[in-house]
């Protein structure tokens, strides 16, 4: 295994009714203020806005509450949570909602400590500091709630880009599988593609990858795997629910990266252009984009492949296990084709060049320029 140092700060409380204790959590870590971002209404329709609050009135625990952050959130809303967060002076963030709720939390804990525009966060520098963060997830997909990354899409440039600091990490996050029950089996199915996009970008794409790495990542797909098929059937399974949400959120806190040598993330580079252009579900880009982008790279790392199609179905060559995902997607009804998401030629040429502006940023432009973008898209028709 290659050197690495490893620290993740934030505490998980996993389990049944968790969340009805925030308050007290956050009254633990001194919080006298906080703002509360949500998504959709759905949380006072259901009881979870109220539970919340009810619990932060129990702490004396103040609190003004901010609604309406949307899927692939947008910073315009971040900017208008940021102004609020000034104004009141909180000293923390309580997002109740999914990635993109927490995303956007992570940039207005930033932004409320900054003079300047929080753009710069997602540009050309980083965060020193920032307020408390909090959260209860309500869908397991991003794994968000365990690391320091915030993705937003600037709504004005149409770039959506991403920062992450270790000023961010949230203090705490609430995982109540109960709570996910609501998802639908079309959210679910995002999700999981989501899940498997996070798992494979250093597995395909890292330089070295350590066999105890390898192997903690096939166990966390073949978990997706597994236990998303069962919510489909029964919604209602809480152990399977349980086994969903801790596997998204071990994908992505650093655990899945350990003793790994130079890896890259381009199918979320490329899916960013996706959605930034078009604001379909960033899970669903994803499982279009993965099985192309596999498809594509595939010979670069030969091995990886081969590797992957065994472990996780059983196939002796890496074409066949590349097709076996991208079956299992259409199994689950996630979409695998441009044409699934309404994307014409004239929106595809928008999209790669937009892909290829993140592929600059990224510094990975020698290799994902316009034409191989293109040719990856190919695969996608």
């Amino acid at each position: 295994m290659k050197n690495f140092s490893f620290c993740n700060p934030t505490k998980i409380e996993f389990g049944i009714d968790k969340e009805k204790q925030i308050g007290k959590y956050m009254k633990d870590f001194n919080v006298k203020k906080t703002l509360i971002l949500y998504g959709s209404e759905r949380i006072k329709q259901n009881g979870l806005f109220d539970t919340t609050t009810n619990s932060l009135n129990e702490n004396d625990i103040k609190y003004e509450a901010i609604g309406g952050i949307k899927s692939n959130p947008i910073l315009s809303k971040v900017k208008e949570a940021i102004n609020v967060a000034k104004e009141l002076n909180v000293d923390s963030i309580l997002a109740i909602g999914g990635g993109s709720v927490l995303d956007s939390a992570k940039a207005v804990a930033a932004g409320a400590c900054y003079d300047g525009d929080v753009w710069d966060f997602f540009t050309n520098t980083k965060p020193k500091t920032a307020l408390k963060i909090f959260d209860i997830i309500t869908l397991a997909a991003t794994g968000s709630e365990m690391n320091s990354g915030s993705v937003i899409t600037n709504d004005i440039t149409n770039q959506k880009y991403s920062f992450s600091s270790p000023v961010t990490f949230p203090t705490l996050s609430v995982v109540n599988p109960d709570l996910h029950k609501t998802v639908s089996k079309e959210y679910l199915a995002y999700s999981a593609a989501d899940v498997i996009a996070h798992c494979i970008e250093g597995y395909f794409t890292a330089t070295y990858h350590p066999t105890i790495t390898r192997m903690y990542i096939e166990s966390n797909i073949k978990s997706i795997i597994k236990n998303t098929e069962i919510l489909l059937k029964n919604p209602d399974d809480y152990n399977a629910r349980a086994e969903f949400a801790w596997a998204a959120t071990m994908s992505l806190n650093g655990l899945s990266q350990l003793g790994v040598d130079k890896f890259y993330f381009p199918n979320h580079m490329i899916e960013h252009a996706m959605s930034a252009i078009t604001d379909c579900p960033h899970g669903a880009g994803l499982s279009v984009i993965m099985p192309a982008w596999m498809m594509w790279y595939k010979d670069q790392n030969l091995d990886a492949f081969k590797r992957f199609a065994k472990e996780i179905f059983n196939k002796e060559s890496a074409k066949d296990g590349i097709t076996s995902l991208k079956e299992w997607f259409d199994k689950i009804n996630t979409p695998t084709s441009l044409k699934q998401l309404n994307i014409d030629n004239n929106t595809l040429e928008k999209i790669i060049q937009n892909a290829f502006e993140n592929s600059k940023r990224a510094k990975m432009n020698d290799v994902y320029n316009q034409n191989s973008i293109k040719e990856i898209f190919d695969f996608a028709k």
